[in-house]
């Protein structure tokens, strides 16, 4: 049975039973404390928990999920995946555990040929939670289960809650036995691989609270409405329906393993440690595949880091496999072939997520190179040290820096005969992750503090009026401070204000927030921002600059004029710059991301170079081009699919509802989706003036504008400049460059006479501090302060020079100078000084210590410095007693 069939036959079956089927959510989560979708149910928790009203009673999905906090698990059992599909449905206070229990049994144990999944009864195990004696006596009443196939274990295992109070219960899990040549007899509380979990059933009843713990927390009441949350794993049931040995051999992942294994030229199957790397390969490729699809690139932070970390692991596991050029290419073709079946925008977008996996590759390929180097630097040092192991924080530093699994370290380690100090390096990472941890946690602090917003939000939506008004009468729901409801907010406070309608826009798709008044009888407020903290509620930041507010109250909501002029201005901006580069480069320059407020715009986009200063010049003219044609901008609310059928854009990974609202301008010019604040034709933007282009990652740009009148003041100004410089140099404006050039080679002849001057001085120099050497010791000693120079490679060169002067005697060099405002030493030593116990490295140091400063280098030439001037006599003396012991 294929992974779509199995997909679709749960579909199926629960639509056919009155459940919603509710399209896949984007891996990349609402829930601030997320970087990902986890679990099934993340779409649904405001659902789940009250937050939101649920728009249906029952509801069915296939959630993508992505979860990497077992990644070194990968590839080592059959049923560990970064990414998984998790079959769900979902009741909101309608069915609950006997429905749950009977459409579960009911959907296994149907015959294929009827619609079910065709599991045998006989090897079905299910666990409960050991108190839940009503769960138990449904499995025997629904399923006929016999006693010794339901097994009762604690909360650790069969108890669910988020963490936090709030709604909770027990579970029940459903797992298949592979048979006695997977393990021992016992059922799944032996925790053995002979027993898969394939389907979670939780029964939400419970309000807690005081969670200190998984296992530790109070149960205060039973909820009125009592909710179901279960969850499937796609590829656990589709590897058992496909009869292989696990999840990286299922329809959907094994085109990738069998990629690596041709690509390396070793066989899956023959060797335990390549089946392993190519089971990471195969998961981590498809990952990446499937988190470039939802809009993730590649970064340095959060989301960006997980891919890029599953993306050099799978770099790493083709090295291992002895391949050491670029695999990417027919990595992900094989992934986007296997999973474009359930997922068409994987090869919509392929061409997009392909130029993000290969520009990785290669950055990585070149920072192996770098990290190999520093690496092969700290062999030779710790060989020549006499030691045998590389120092931790140098592992840590080749991971935290240049993205060097510890793995790839100890390997190469490995290859040189040494060990790497892993205490050291594993205490380093624990402390990275304790930091981590701390700020994860302090996020979700935040979130507790959304279950203020539920019941404002169960009054139904905020209605945003500022599409078609900037003043809007409306009434106040509801004033929080300091995360929690007041009635009231005086003269000072700092509040959230709850409306039913407002004209102000809050912050989303890339646009600012309004800026604007609320006023009401006897108050008035300055709004200081405007979010969306639960989905479909708007709340106003404000500071109440003068009265007193109270619920209930009327008021009104008043945007500024000319902000939202600019807002509108910048935004249509964007999407006019959107177009223009893709008029240019091609649909390649997809947007990736965008941020705009009045007079201001940035947009970044997917390309692998920068732009030559006559693309950015033609850019610019398309934009204001079209700015000039006062092409008509229309808006237009429709279903999503057939918005995507007229070709709007749906920007990349960016979410949608199933309306959606789409922006024209100039017709099919430039036709996206979108929901922010728009001008009624072009003409209304003004100017753009593109001032900025720059790198953002690997495969991605950044373009950054001025529009309308901040665009203009920039023009201004530079024309002011021009005229300035013009006037200045006697020259007219077409003559500028030309002139300017004409100074700058004047300029730089000059210097280059000056330099000619100096060196011939300091040449001139070098016999009479020669003549100044004194016998010192065992070598002959010139230690000289030499006044003011401009920089320290002319006081090396007169060091050296007059190290040269004195021939072959056992000479030492030791010269000072004030270096723009700091001193600055160097000391050269001859062959035969050396021979005696000289060493420049150490006298260099000996000088610096006096300069309050550090210094060092090599046996014959070295450099030091500091902080204090007046100290240039006694460092000298330094040297002289150091040598004449």
């Amino acid at each position: 049975m294929q992974t779509a069939d199995i997909r679709q036959r749960w579909l199926d079956f629960f639509a056919a039973r009155g459940h919603t089927v509710v399209p896949s959510a984007s891996l990349v989560s609402d829930d601030p404390t997320l970087l990902f979708t986890v679990a099934g149910m993340v779409p649904f928790v405001p659902y789940l928990t009250g937050l939101v009203p649920a728009p249906y009673p029952r509801a069915t999905s296939v959630q993508k999920c992505i979860r990497t906090n077992d990644i070194e698990e990968v590839g080592k059992t059959p049923r560990h995946g970064t990414f998984f599909q998790m079959n769900g449905n979902f009741s909101f206070g309608d069915y609950f555990k006997e429905g749950a229990i009977s459409m579960a049994w009911e959907l296994l144990t149907t015959p294929e040929a009827d619609g079910g999944y065709g599991f045998d009864p006989a090897a079905l195990w299910v666990t409960v939670y050991k108190d839940d004696d009503e769960a138990i006596e449904l499995w025997k009443k629904v399923a006929g289960l016999p006693e010794d196939r339901i097994q009762r274990l604690d909360k650790d295992t069969n108890y669910w809650h988020t963490g936090q109070p709030g709604p909770a219960g027990p579970c029940s899990e459903i797992f298949f036995d592979r048979g006695p040549e997977y393990g021992a007899d016992g059922g799944p509380a032996t925790d053995d691989d002979r027993y898969v979990e394939i389907w979670n059933l939780v029964f939400m009843q419970y309000l807690i609270d005081d969670v200190t713990s998984k296992t530790d927390f109070r149960i205060v009441k039973e909820l009125p409405k009592k909710n179901i949350d279960t969850g499937m794993g796609l590829e656990r049931v589709a590897f058992i329906k496909q009869g292989v040995e696990n999840m990286y051999e299922i329809d959907q992942v094994r085109p990738v393993l069998d990629a690596a294994a041709e690509l390396s030229g070793r066989r899956y199957g023959a060797d335990h440690d390549d089946d392993v790397r190519m089971r990471v390969i195969a998961d981590h490729v498809r990952s990446a595949l499937m988190l470039m699809s939802d809009g993730v690139s590649p970064s340095n932070e959060g989301r960006g880091y997980i891919l890029r970390r599953l993306l050099r692991r799978t770099i790493r596991a083709m090295r291992l496999l002895g391949v050491e050029g670029p695999t990417f290419r027919e990595l992900f073709a094989a992934s986007r072939d296997a999973m474009k079946a359930a997922y068409p925008e994987v090869a919509r977008d392929y061409a997009h997520i392909e130029q993000l996996a290969l520009g990785e590759e290669e950055t990585f390929l070149r920072t192996l190179t770098a990290g190999t180097s520093i690496l092969d630097l700290e062999v030779a040092k710790t060989k020549d040290a006499g030691h045998s192991e590389i120092a931790g924080d140098t592992a840590f530093l080749l991971h935290d820096t240049y993205g060097f699994p510890i793995e790839l370290t100890l390997e190469m380690a490995d290859e040189a005969g040494l060990a790497v100090d892993r205490t050291a390096f594993d205490e380093l990472m624990t402390a990275q992750r304790t930091r981590a941890k701390a700020d994860a946690k302090s996020k979700k602090k935040v979130l507790a503090d959304l279950s203020v917003y539920g019941d404002f939000r169960a009054r139904g939506e905020t209605i945003f009026t500022g599409y078609s008004e900037l003043a809007t009468e409306s009434t106040v729901l509801g004033l929080v401070v300091d995360g929690r409801p007041v009635p009231v907010a005086s003269t000072g406070d700092t509040a959230e204000v709850i409306l039913a309608e407002t004209s102000l826009y809050a912050e989303s798709g890339g646009q600012a927030p309004d800026r604007g008044r609320i006023v009401g009888d006897g108050f008035e407020l300055e709004v200081l921002d405007v979010q969306k903290p639960v989905k479909g509620l708007i709340s106003h930041t404000v500071k109440v600059v003068q009265g007193e507010v109270g619920v209930g109250v009327g008021a009104t909501t008043l945007v500024d004029e000319d902000y939202r002029r600019g807002a509108t201005q910048a935004h249509s901006g964007t999407h006019i710059v959107h177009a223009a580069l893709r008029q240019v480069l091609g649909p390649n320059a997809h947007q990736s991301g965008s941020f705009n407020k009045a007079g201001y715009l940035r947009l970044d986009y997917g390309w692998n170079s920068a732009l030559s200063s006559e693309t950015r010049t033609e850019i610019e003219e398309i934009s204001n081009n079209a700015i000039r044609d006062n092409l008509p901008v229309v808006t237009r609310e429709m279903p999503l699919d057939q918005a995507k059928s007229l070709g709007a854009m749906a920007l990349f990974g960016e979410k949608y509802g199933d309306v959606v609202r789409v922006v024209d301008i100039g017709g099919p010019w430039s036709r996206e989706l979108c929901a922010g604040t728009h001008v009624s034709a072009s003409a209304e933007i003004g100017m753009i003036n593109i001032v900025g282009e720059s790198s953002v990652g690997a495969s991605n740009r950044r373009v950054e504008s001025l529009v309308g009148l901040e665009a203009f003041r920039r023009f201004a100004a530079e024309r002011a400049l021009v005229s300035e410089l013009s006037s200045n140099l006697k020259t007219r404006p077409e003559q500028l460059v030309g002139r300017v050039g004409e100074l700058v080679a004047s300029l730089k002849a000059a210097e280059k006479k000056i330099q000619a001057f100096e060196a011939r001085a300091l040449s001139d120099r070098v016999p009479a501090l020669a003549a100044e050497a004194v016998r010192t010791g065992d070598v002959l000693l010139v230690a000289e302060t030499v006044g003011q120079l401009s920089s320290g490679d002319e006081l090396r060169s007169l060091a050296t020079a007059v190290r040269a002067k004195l021939g072959d005697a056992a000479s030492v060099v030791a010269l000072a100078a004030e270096v723009g405002g700091k001193p600055v030493a160097i000391v050269a030593t001859s062959p035969a000084a050396r021979d005696a116990g000289a060493d420049a490295g150490a006298l260099a140091k000996t000088m610096a210590s006096v300069l309050g400063g550090g210094g060092g280098g090599k046996p014959d030439l070295a450099q030091g410095g500091g902080s204090d001037v007046s100290a240039i006599p006694t460092a000298l003396d330094a040297v002289r007693r150091e040598l004449g012991r």
